[in-house]
């Protein structure tokens, strides 16, 4: 009986050891032994690379349709598109309005527009100098008279010779470029009831 248990203890304590053996933790050379890889090694594709499992042999695959990527969904239209949910411009941008976002707006204004429209928004640019067909006054009644949405529309989808920024400019610019646009056409159209009383006779 007690032989018994000293050889049952010696197969436990064998057991025990072999088990250990093949936990990460041990220090090898050899490449451990993984009963259940848990995913471990996964082959991997990078973008434009040939696939042996698919049957075109792309590795990049078209989105199962229905689908929408993470922080794509985009439910607010008016925010993303500047039209409602009848497919109307709205008329007025739907973020605030502060100086802070201005100056932003300001300074998108600069780097995008200015080159073709002039930091004025008269379509007297540098580039039009050089022989580009000059755009629209931003200060006809036509523009003023647009709705903000369908600014929106234009800066991201353009129009005629003024391509797309709907990758360039982020879609809070795009709204902040409109409410700058719009002080820019009321500094240009400007009336002496739009300045404060206090500052009226400084510039008669």
């Amino acid at each position: 009986m007690k032989r018994r248990l000293i050889l049952v203890s010696l197969i436990l304590l064998a057991a025990a050891l072999f088990i250990s053996g093949c936990t990460r933790e041990r220090t090898s050379e050899k490449p451990p032994i993984h009963l259940n890889p848990n995913m471990d090694h996964q082959e991997k594709y990078k973008a434009q690379a040939e696939s042996q499992f698919f049957a075109d042999g792309a590795t990049m695959r078209t989105p199962v349709e229905g689908t929408v990527a993470r922080g794509e969904l985009r439910e607010e239209t008016d925010y993303f598109s500047g039209k409602d949910n009848d497919g109307n411009f709205i008329k007025n941008a739907p973020v605030a309005l502060n100086m802070d976002g201005l100056k932003r707006g300001q300074e998108r204004f600069n780097i995008y527009c200015s080159p073709c429209h002039s930091k004025v928004g008269d379509g007297k640019s540098i580039i039009v100098e050089k022989g580009m067909v000059p755009p629209p006054s931003f200060h006809i009644d036509r523009i003023r008279d647009m709705n903000d949405g369908e600014l929106f529309d234009i800066i991201t989808n353009g129009i005629r010779n003024m391509p797309s920024y709907r990758h360039q400019i982020h879609p809070d610019d795009r709204w902040l470029i409109i409410l700058y646009l719009r002080a820019l056409q009321r500094s240009q159209n400007a009336k002496l009831n739009d300045v404060p009383e206090q500052l009226r006779e400084t510039i008669r």
